[in-house]
């Protein structure tokens, strides 16, 4: 993602081929500030030709120290060698002429390289790949894509880069819940397939603007779902998790084969059940069939939603039935469903609610303290977190 920042406000517009279309323009420091400190998917800062340079040079000061990867692009009417030796000093990657558009596109592809090498020094050399949770329940109705979302929602808001795919291709519900109105969806992916990469995964999802989640939503045409093929899914996430910290997949209630190419290649697998006979029947029968496609138990995280619900049955009667224990147990409460109808999560609607508590216990001890890495997941959550904090 990019930042343009220029007081002009057709600015944006003019330079909308050399900074494509996952620009966002801001007309002040103030401002460039707090959506640096909120959002840690910004990994380039074009600076307008009329800001003062001063300033300019100031911005990218603070960049230098809390966030190295960040790369900043100068943008000015006359180049001097009075200005690129001050830009240059202030740790400016690159000062361009304002109105040469491809020097300013190539400057741009140049500097997200070396964030992308940087990224890589920073994690070690290794490859940085982001974790794949899968949430799947074989009975629909459980408050799977509610769990979904929320949970998707939380780790966004702390600062994570977080992808949600609808996997349920054929009746998705993540967009309505959310209220999102998407202009692309999985199924534009298809005449991309062999060729995604992560500009194209951008140019798919739609943003949430309240957490900062992106989104990548189900087809508005159920007969799209068809012909989607399981290459292109699997290209995707695979692409995504280089490119996200977390990757959140939505299922429908069903193996199909979409759901199994992701369950294939997940890292945590949520399964949910309630208390009622037909769920836990279901569950036990999923869990059987990832027994029998080798799917690894450790890999597993049992969610019994609305787990208080006096019906005759109790969570231990499920962990009985399924030989499994519960890692969460999610309290029942009228205002989910409420939240729902809103389009609003109940984790920033509620935050202090106890399905919200329960959601974060979710996050927090079973999700971002799955497998490896979680020290410097939290590591560079806090220096993310730091930036420019006294401008707030």
């Amino acid at each position: 993602m990019n930042i343009l920042w220029d007081p002009d406000p057709t600015s944006l517009e003019r330079y909308r081929f050399a900074l494509g279309p996952d620009t966002t323009s801001l007309d002040s420091a103030g401002m460039v500030a707090r959506a640096l400190h909120d959002n840690p998917q910004v990994e380039q800062v074009v600076i307008g030709a009329d800001v003062e340079l001063e300033d300019a040079c100031q911005l990218s000061e603070a960049a230098r120290l809390d966030r190295p990867e960040l790369g900043v692009i100068l943008l000015r009417n006359r180049i001097d060698v009075t200005t690129l030796s001050q830009a240059l000093r202030a740790g400016v990657r690159e000062v361009v002429s304002g109105d040469d558009h491809t020097a300013i596109a190539d400057a741009l592809r140049r500097s997200r390289e070396l964030t992308s090498r940087l990224v890589g020094h920073a994690s070690g050399g290794a490859s940085r790949e982001g974790k794949v949770i899968t949430v799947f329940s074989a009975k629909g109705g459980v408050g799977k894509t509610t769990l979904s979302t929320n949970t998707a929602v939380q780790l966004a808001s702390e600062g994570a880069r977080t992808l949600l795919i609808d996997l349920d291709l054929s009746f998705g519900d993540v967009a309505i819940s959310l209220q999102l109105v998407p202009n692309q969806s999985i199924f534009d992916a298809v005449s991309m397939s062999g060729n995604i990469d992560e500009e194209a995964i951008r140019s798919l999802v739609t943003r949430h603007d309240a957490s900062g989640l992106d989104v990548l939503c189900a087809p508005n045409d159920p007969g799209d779902a068809d012909r989607i093929p399981v290459p292109t899914v699997a290209e995707i996430i695979k692409v995504a998790r280089r490119h996200y910290d977390y990757v959140l997949i939505d299922t429908p209630p069903s193996f199909t084969e979409h759901v199994l190419a992701s369950i294939d290649v997940s890292d945590a697998l949520v399964l949910i059940a309630t208390l009622d006979i037909p769920a836990v029947k279901n569950l036990r029968v999923a869990l059987d069939t990832l027994d029998m496609i080798g799917s690894p138990k450790d890999a597993r995280i049992i969610v019994l939603n609305k787990a208080d619900t006096k019906v005759g049955l109790r969570p231990e009667d499920v962990e009985s039935a399924i030989k499994t224990g519960i890692a969460v147990n999610i309290p029942n409460s009228l205002t989910v469903p409420a939240s729902v109808n809103r389009g609003v999560p109940i984790v920033l609607d509620d935050p202090k609610a106890p399905v919200t508590v329960a959601i974060k216990e979710l996050v927090e001890s079973h999700i971002r303290a799955h497998g490896a890495g979680d020290e410097a997941d939290a590591a560079e959550h806090h220096a993310r977190k730091g930036l420019f904090r006294s401008r707030r």
